[in-house]
């Protein structure tokens, strides 16, 4: 592969349906590891924090959305130089004393999905020093159906290889930015990482996402104080006992000129 920024690529691959087998070609997604390294230049130095599995795009973004949302920085001073090996294998980031680095990764700990029995939605965000939203901002039905019909359009790699999620930052007026990725956690992070090195305000727009609303996802749009979250599928159930604590709005199957509302209804108009 000769530049592994690439995000598709060819395989001969065997059809079969009604009519028989046969050869033929197909594009199929590129699945990426890439490794984050952390240094903050004092205690900590070149320290492999984590391996994500990725389409290689926005590998910047994706790095630096992924440190936001783990909590390892909170701003774009915490980060005080990125680079990305040539083969874009690692991003290595030099972080500032601000981001706490070492006291970080010694307190940091897994919720995994067997912690979740007799979880208090409440008290699980208030560890997490999550307010919650107070916003106002209201946005027409018609609006959602409307950004969900754009979202469905610009999707390029679903369409040509079917294997891809989706995010997109919103406001009344349109898609701000949009990514895609294997990941449905990974395209979030994307878009979080290009607002933070771009310096674009996020308090008062709107997630679009293709997949599923797990609690991960909800954590991640609650930590960001984004009020509204949408997707063409289902939220889980604790998702929406986290939204309704975190004062976040979260529509469902929004799809055709449908969709549900699970929580804070009073936002959809």
């Amino acid at each position: 592969m000769s530049n592994y920024r690439e995000t598709t690529e060819n395989r001969t691959i065997i059809r079969i349906d009604s009519d028989g087998r046969k050869e033929e070609n197909d594009l199929i997604i590129r699945e990426h590891a890439l490794t984050i390294t952390l240094s903050d230049g004092k205690f900590v130095k070149d320290r492999r924090y984590v391996t994500i599995f990725c389409s290689p795009s926005d590998i910047e973004q994706l790095g630096v959305g992924f440190l936001l949302s783990d909590d390892i920085i909170s701003s774009i001073e915490d980060i005080y130089d990125m680079s990305i090996s040539d083969d874009g294998s690692e991003i290595k980031f030099l972080l500032s004393s601000n981001a706490n680095l070492a006291e970080t990764l010694m307190s940091k700990r897994d919720i995994t999905s067997g912690c979740s029995r007799n979880l208090n939605p409440y008290e699980f965000l208030q560890n997490l020093k999550i307010d919650k939203l107070s916003s106002n901002i209201k946005v027409k039905a018609e609006t959602i159906i409307q950004l969900s019909n754009q979202f469905q359009s610009i999707s390029s790699l679903y369409k040509s290889t079917g294997g891809t999620h989706a995010s997109a930052l919103c406001d009344p007026d349109g898609i701000l930015i949009f990514k895609e990725d294997i990941g449905r956690h990974n395209a979030i992070d994307k878009i979080f990482g290009e607002c933070l090195l771009k310096g674009i305000k996020v308090e008062d727009k709107m997630i679009l996402t293709s997949g599923r609303i797990s609690s991960e996802i909800l954590l991640k749009v609650a930590k960001r104080y984004i009020p509204i979250i949408i997707s063409r599928s289902a939220p889980t159930s604790m998702a929406i006992e986290f939204a309704d604590q975190a004062g976040i709005t979260i529509v469902g199957f929004a799809r055709g000129r449908r969709m549900n509302v699970y929580s804070h209804e009073y936002r959809i108009e």
